[in-house]
């Protein structure tokens, strides 16, 4: 049996990479990736010169059977997305499912990704939180964020720039225009930057200064929401 490695990328700064990130593709077989082109820049500015295939949301159930073929065989692959670490919010979920079914071995390396930085960054509890990744861009939003109103942990959500605005507006429907927030976009980027604020006070911020950029937004969770009121009044 090979070893299914799934790799995390730099979401921004390519000093972000590990060394022992760099060792497993220069050591693979094969490196799958989204985009060949995006995958290209970052592994020819590491020297990597491993043979590369597209793997992505729109061919991993075509490709999938012949790569644990290749692991069970005894080779070597590794995963990689365009940035940040397969499978949150990227293709990697359905290929690890179908190697570690297949008794292959999975390894998943620690490293970039951009809920946590943002997460930690936004000065709201991190002990306990949910990731929600991006919301549905049409049918079920409202459900699925009319199911979070009770929540109490701090959540976390991925969204284009081009949606921020809605968002943040949708989340004053839904949370109430008071409640804290923090912004956080171009992480780990020249451009990175994190606002914080109430929901009300962000999406006027974005309504005069257009978004740019990738977004992760952290909202505070319900209950907790009253506790850091209470200690901002302390001090």
């Amino acid at each position: 049996m090979g070893t299914l490695y799934l790799v995390p990328t730099p979401v921004g700064n390519l000093e972000d990479m590990t060394f022992r990130a760099i060792r497993i593709l220069k050591e693979a077989d094969l490196i799958l990736c989204e985009d060949t082109r995006t995958s290209g820049v970052l592994l020819k500015h590491f020297e990597i010169k491993n043979k590369l295939m597209a793997h992505h949301k729109f061919n991993e159930h075509g490709t999938t059977a012949h790569i644990i073929q290749r692991l069970q065989a005894g080779e070597t692959i590794a995963l990689i997305s365009d940035a940040g670490t397969p499978g949150i919010s990227d293709p990697g979920f359905f290929l690890a499912r179908e190697a570690a079914a297949a008794g292959v071995t999975v390894q998943t390396l620690p490293g970039a990704t951009a809920l946590i930085p943002a997460l930690v960054s936004s000065g709201f509890p991190c002990d306990r939180f949910c990731f929600e990744g991006f919301l549905p861009q049409k049918k079920g939003r409202k459900t699925h964020l009319e199911s979070l109103s009770e929540e109490s942990r701090t959540m976390v959500f991925y969204e284009s720039p081009y949606r921020v605005e809605k968002t943040l507006q949708q989340f004053i429907e839904t949370f109430g225009a008071e409640r804290r927030a923090a912004c956080a976009r171009e992480i780990s980027k020249r451009y990175e930057e994190t606002r914080r604020g109430t929901l009300e006070e962000l999406l006027q911020h974005f309504k005069t200064t257009p978004p740019k950029g990738e977004f992760v937004l952290v909202v505070a969770g319900k209950e907790r929401e009253k506790k850091i009121k209470s200690e901002q009044m302390r001090y």
